[in-house]
């Protein structure tokens, strides 16, 4: 309640503003009355493909807008789960549609946030030094290639693709005895880089930034990886992930995504 001294305050003050020819209405929108929004830290969860260029994009952001953002990095199938739960998510990058769609069905998401943000590609990776020689994926049945790294498809969009690409090529069942599932796309990366596995069917977003050699998987042996972000309906900054979110998409996101190999909403594949 105001006091009877605070109203004449307010009285006084009305009085000052109407003499200088200003309203209240003026005083807010004046640039010297408007305070400052408290910097905030978003939180995105991410498919492990991105671990390299959403960071990049998250530094240009920050330094535009001053917020601060965090990445949660892992396989998509996990983060969704995480979010079921009431993770207090604000961005949710998935690395397949399907994902943010089943959300959106379970009304977890804000259903006017989902867009589509890039198209994923599979490569077959080896480190640099490999001695193997892979042209295409028939090469994975080699006798010398004894260990083949996918990401685990029971929960990982890039395993699943991968299993698809195997069953399209007509070796799923003749492979299983070589095959090392990993947690997610990076893990898969990883044991390829430290030896553990010859070969990798791998993320061409992580590929084309490491040292090794890689050819791309014949996107048409697979279901395309279309990638998809919402703002689940948890999300504790909802307007500054829409605002991010918008940011990726936009003029200084883009070209970082086409950098690491993505293929872009209405952009013709990569060869």
């Amino acid at each position: 309640m105001i006091t009877k001294r605070g109203w004449l305050w307010v009285l006084a003050l009305m009085g000052l503003l109407s003499a200088c020819g200003l309203s209240t209405a003026d005083l807010s929108s004046s640039p010297s009355a408007t305070s400052t929004a408290e910097p905030i830290t978003l939180t995105v969860s991410a498919a492990a493909d991105l671990n390299d260029v959403f960071p990049e994009i998250g530094k240009l952001w920050e330094q535009e807008t001053g917020h601060r953002v965090t990445f949660n990095l892992g396989s998509t199938g996990q983060l969704a789960q995480q979010i079921e739960r009431g993770a207090p998510v604000d961005l949710f990058a998935a690395a397949n549609k399907k994902f943010i769609e089943d959300l959106d069905k379970k009304g977890l998401i804000h259903s006017g946030t989902k867009e589509l943000y890039g198209v994923g590609r599979l490569t077959l990776w080896q480190r640099e030094g490999g001695t193997h020689e892979i042209k295409d994926i028939q090469d994975l049945m080699k006798p010398d290639i004894k260990r083949v790294a996918i990401a685990n498809p029971d929960h990982a969009p890039y395993g699943v693709a991968a299993r698809q690409a195997l069953q399209s090529a007509g070796i799923w069942d003749a492979i299983q005895p070589k095959l090392i599932l990993a947690e997610n796309i990076k893990q898969t990366q990883q044991y390829a880089q430290t030896g553990n596995v010859d070969v990798a069917i791998a993320a061409l977003s992580i590929s084309a930034q490491k040292p090794g050699k890689w050819v791309l998987v014949p996107e048409k042996l697979h279901k395309p990886l279309e990638q998809m972000l919402a703002v689940p309906k948890s999300a504790p900054h909802p307007e500054e992930a829409k605002q991010f979110a918008a940011f990726i998409n936009g003029g200084k996101g883009r070209p970082l995504m086409r950098k690491y190999g993505f293929v872009l909403p209405s952009e013709e594949p990569v060869s």
